[in-house]
């Protein structure tokens, strides 16, 4: 092997248990490690939730199933993904566009994809060669985004309920809101109502401690459980997502809240499952309820959507993936066509400097050594222009054989 190459375990073939055993404990010392191992030139490790992969530039000495027992001991062999030379790249841009990602289109994966790069860079283990491979698949991502719907329309229960409450209320700036429960998905829904130009944001839950824990964390307002009722009667919207094993909204309280509300309208969403509100509170002049089953209809949709554009993405990264693997090939040549020069400039220096000790025993050091400077430098520039000039052709045409010829031509060593 050598060149670009991958090693990936990520949620598609393996467990959470694998990707635990998996999991980098300090990425910036695992770096290192890495970067010194045998035949590794340059390193990044791209660390999520979902994935654990490392992106290597590694010379042909490099032992994969070396470097896989020393960085994923616990983990199975049959789980570990290996992609090389274009394939690596393939993988790489499809990541970024998000086709890798389990939600299709997730924009999250785009940070992520920078955050690793930088701190490879900070680290001293990008790499040139690393270093085109992130920036351009970065680009591939905000191209894909901005060209096709691969990102569009809420995809989770959390986001749907959002946006299905800023539709039906036209806007969500300047409302009262009222979210019910702080767990996982409490903590989802707060986080993107958060985000909107809210009047108030009151949060119950319970358990008052994480209310207020999840309040304070976005600039909210915790409510006690039992003075829900109380809040409703202000809130323009009302998002339930508990736990709890029974209905903690009823057709009576219900009743009794819009009683108070004296003809304004509430809007509730239940997202909890089993239901938080009693299906008799939509029969109560006034509330309009909506509950899991018409969000999942919403993100069903939006997921056909997103996965229709599929298509479109992938013409993506073919056309983009042709003119990474060009900037490799030339960045190839450069390296090639450098090494000659070094070479030759080498031979120049020597030769020039025995021509110098020529003239300085002779006395006429002044009168000849620029001339001497300038008539070498010259004949080496034309010497190599024709050869460096087949070069560059070789290497976009891919004429592996002259490549390598011209290294072993020449004895060049290379970078």
């Amino acid at each position: 092997m050598n060149g670009i190459m991958s090693v990936s375990i990520t949620h598609k073939w393996a467990s959470l248990n694998d990707l635990e055993c998996a999991r980098i404990g300090d990425v910036e010392v695992t770096l290192k490690a890495m970067y010194a191992v045998q035949g590794v030139r340059a390193c990044v490790i791209l660390q999520t939730c979902n994935r654990i992969e490392a992106y290597l530039n590694v010379d042909s000495d490099f032992d994969v199933d070396a470097f896989v027992d020393q960085f994923f001991p616990l983990v199975p062999r049959q789980l570990i993904g290996r992609y090389e030379s274009r394939d690596a790249l393939k993988r790489l841009l499809r990541l970024a566009a998000g086709l890798e990602s389990m939600i299709v289109g997730e924009d999250q994966i785009l940070g992520q994809l920078k955050s690793a790069a930088e701190i490879a860079r900070q680290m001293d283990t990008l790499g040139l060669e690393l270093s085109l491979a992130f920036s351009k698949a970065i680009q591939v991502g905000k191209r894909a985004r901005n060209e096709t719907q691969i990102n569009r329309g809420s995809v989770s229960v959390g986001s749907a309920a959002v946006d299905l409450a800023e539709k039906i209320l036209g806007t969500l700036d300047d409302k009262v809101i009222l979210t019910i429960g702080a767990g996982e998905l409490g903590t989802l829904v707060a986080v993107a109502l958060a985000e909107r130009n809210l009047k108030t944001m009151f949060v119950s839950n319970r358990t008052f401690r994480r209310a207020q824990t999840l309040a304070e964390r976005l600039n909210g307002v915790a409510v006690r459980f039992d003075r829900v009722e109380e809040f409703l009667t202000d809130a323009d919207l009302a998002i339930s997502a508990t736990a709890a094993p029974h209905y903690i909204l009823t057709h009576a309280q219900l009743t009794n809240v819009m009683q108070r509300r004296y003809g304004r309208r509430l809007l509730i969403v239940d997202i909890a499952n089993p239901r938080d509100v009693e299906e008799a509170v939509a029969g109560i002049n006034g509330v309009e309820l909506h509950n899991i089953d018409d969000l999942k209809k919403i993100t069903e949709q939006n997921l056909l959507r997103r996965r229709s554009e599929i298509g479109k993405v992938v013409a993506i990264i073919n056309e983009e993936l042709k003119v990474l693997e060009e900037q490799f090939k030339k960045r190839r040549a450069d390296e090639l066509i450098a090494s000659l020069y070094r070479n030759a400039e080498s031979i120049r220096t020597r030769e020039l400097q025995k021509a110098y000790k020529r003239i300085h025993a002779d006395g006429d050091a002044q009168r000849y050594q620029q001339v001497l400077d300038d008539l070498t430098g010259s004949i080496v520039k034309k010497l190599l222009f024709e050869l460096t000039e087949s070069l560059k052709e070789a290497a976009i045409s891919d004429d592996h054989d002259l490549m390598l010829s011209a290294h072993k031509l020449f004895k060049l060593k290379g970078d």
